[in-house]
C-alpha cells in the first residue's frame, strides 16, 4: 500500500518560500504555510495549502518544518517565541547564511529537541521542483533519509554530512564558481561582439567549451587532494602566455581588461611560488597560502 505524502510546513513566503510551498503542493504533500504578512499565502491557499494563523500553529501542524526567510536573525525572530513546539520535529533551514550561523542554528534547534538540517537552494525560484536542480543539506544525514520524499519534491537532495555548516560553505563556493564563469562569459561576449559577432552564436560555442573545462576540473581535483601537480597538459607558464593574448585582444578593442589581468596576476603568483612547470591546479596552493597568511 502506498503511503500518503508527508505533511510539511513552510514558514516564510517570499519568492523562494512560495516556490518551495508550491512544489510541495504539486507533489501532493499536505502543506501548511505561514508568513508575517498573511496575504502572501492567498495564492497558495487557493491551490490547497492550509494557512496557519500563527507561527506556533504552523510548527504544530507538521513534523517537517521548512523555514526560508530573509536571514538567520529573522529565523530566530520567528522561532524563538515558539521554540517549545519544536521538540520531535525536523527543522530544515533554507535561509541563506554563513557556516558559523548554521552551526549556531543547529545547536539552538537541538537544545529544543529538534533535528536540524541546514540547506542551500542551488537554483532560483522558477527552478524549484525540477529534479535536476540541487538542494544541498548538512547537519543530520538521518533526517535527509527520513524526509527524502518530501525533500525530493523540491529538487535533488544531496547529503553533505553531519557538519551543519557544510551546505552553506559549498553554497558560497559554488556561487563563486558561477560568478567567475559568468564574468568570463561576459568578458568573452564583450570581446567577440566588438567584432560584430552575435552573443547567441558565441554562447553556443562557449557552452560546448564548458564541457572541456569540466574535464580540466575533474583532472585537477585529485591533484589538489594529493598535493602534486604534474604539468603534463598545460603548465602555469603556458597559461600565463595564453592569458596575455586575451589581455592584448581586449586592449586592442577597448574592452575592460581588469578580469584577465586579475587572472594573470594570480597565475604569476603561482609561478613565483615555484609552480611555473605545474598544472593550473597548483593555483589552489597560492590561494590557500594567502588565507593562511592572514
Amino acid at each position: 500500500m502506498r503511503s500518503r505524502p508527508e505533511a510539511v510546513t513552510v514558514i516564510g513566503l517570499g519568492a523562494m518560500g512560495s516556490a518551495l510551498a508550491a512544489a510541495l503542493l504539486d507533489a501532493g504533500h499536505p502543506t501548511t504555510v505561514w508568513n508575517r504578512t498573511p496575504g502572501r499565502a492567498d495564492a497558495l491557499v487557493a491551490r490547497g495549502a492550509v494557512r496557519a494563523a500563527t507561527a506556533a500553529e504552523a510548527v504544530a501542524a507538521s513534523r517537517l518544518v521548512v523555514v526560508c526567510v530573509l536571514d538567520h536573525a529573522a529565523v530566530r525572530g520567528v522561532l524563538d517565541p515558539v521554540a517549545g513546539t519544536l521538540a520531535g520535529r525536523t527543522l530544515v533551514n533554507l535561509t541563506s547564511g554563513s557556516p558559523e550561523q548554521a552551526g549556531a542554528a543547529a545547536r539552538w534547534a537541538r537544545s529544543h529537541g529538534a533535528d536540524y538540517l541546514d540547506g542551500a537552494v542551488m537554483t532560483t525560484p522558477p527552478g524549484v521542483g525540477d529534479p535536476r536542480m540541487m538542494f544541498l543539506y548538512s547537519g543530520s544525514p538521518a533526517a535527509v533519509e527520513r524526509h527524502r520524499a518530501a525533500l525530493s519534491a523540491l529538487g535533488d537532495p544531496l547529503d553533505l554530512g553531519p557538519e551543519p555548516g557544510t551546505a552553506s560553505l559549498y553554497d558560497a563556493a559554488l556561487l563563486g564558481l558561477m560568478w567567475a564563469a559568468l564574468a568570463g562569459w561576459a568578458h568573452g561576449t564583450a570581446l567577440v561582439t566588438a567584432e560584430r559577432a552575435e552573443a547567441t552564436a558565441f554562447t553556443g560555442i562557449a557552452v560546448r567549451w564548458l564541457t572541456a573545462v569540466a574535464g580540466f576540473m575533474t583532472t585537477y581535483a585529485p591533484q589538489v587532494d594529493a598535493g602534486r601537480y604534474p604539468g603534463d597538459d598545460a603548465t602555469v607558464d603556458v597559461q600565463i602566455a595564453a592569458v596575455e593574448h586575451l589581455v592584448h585582444a581586449g586592449d586592442a578593442r577597448g574592452i575592460d581588461g581588469s578580469l584577465p589581468r586579475l587572472l594573470k596576476a594570480t597565475m604569476e603568483r603561482a609561478r613565483d611560488a615555484g609552480h611555473g612547470a605545474d598544472s593550473f591546479g597548483s593555483v589552489v596552493e597560492v590561494l590557500r597560502a594567502a588565507a593562511g597568511a592572514k
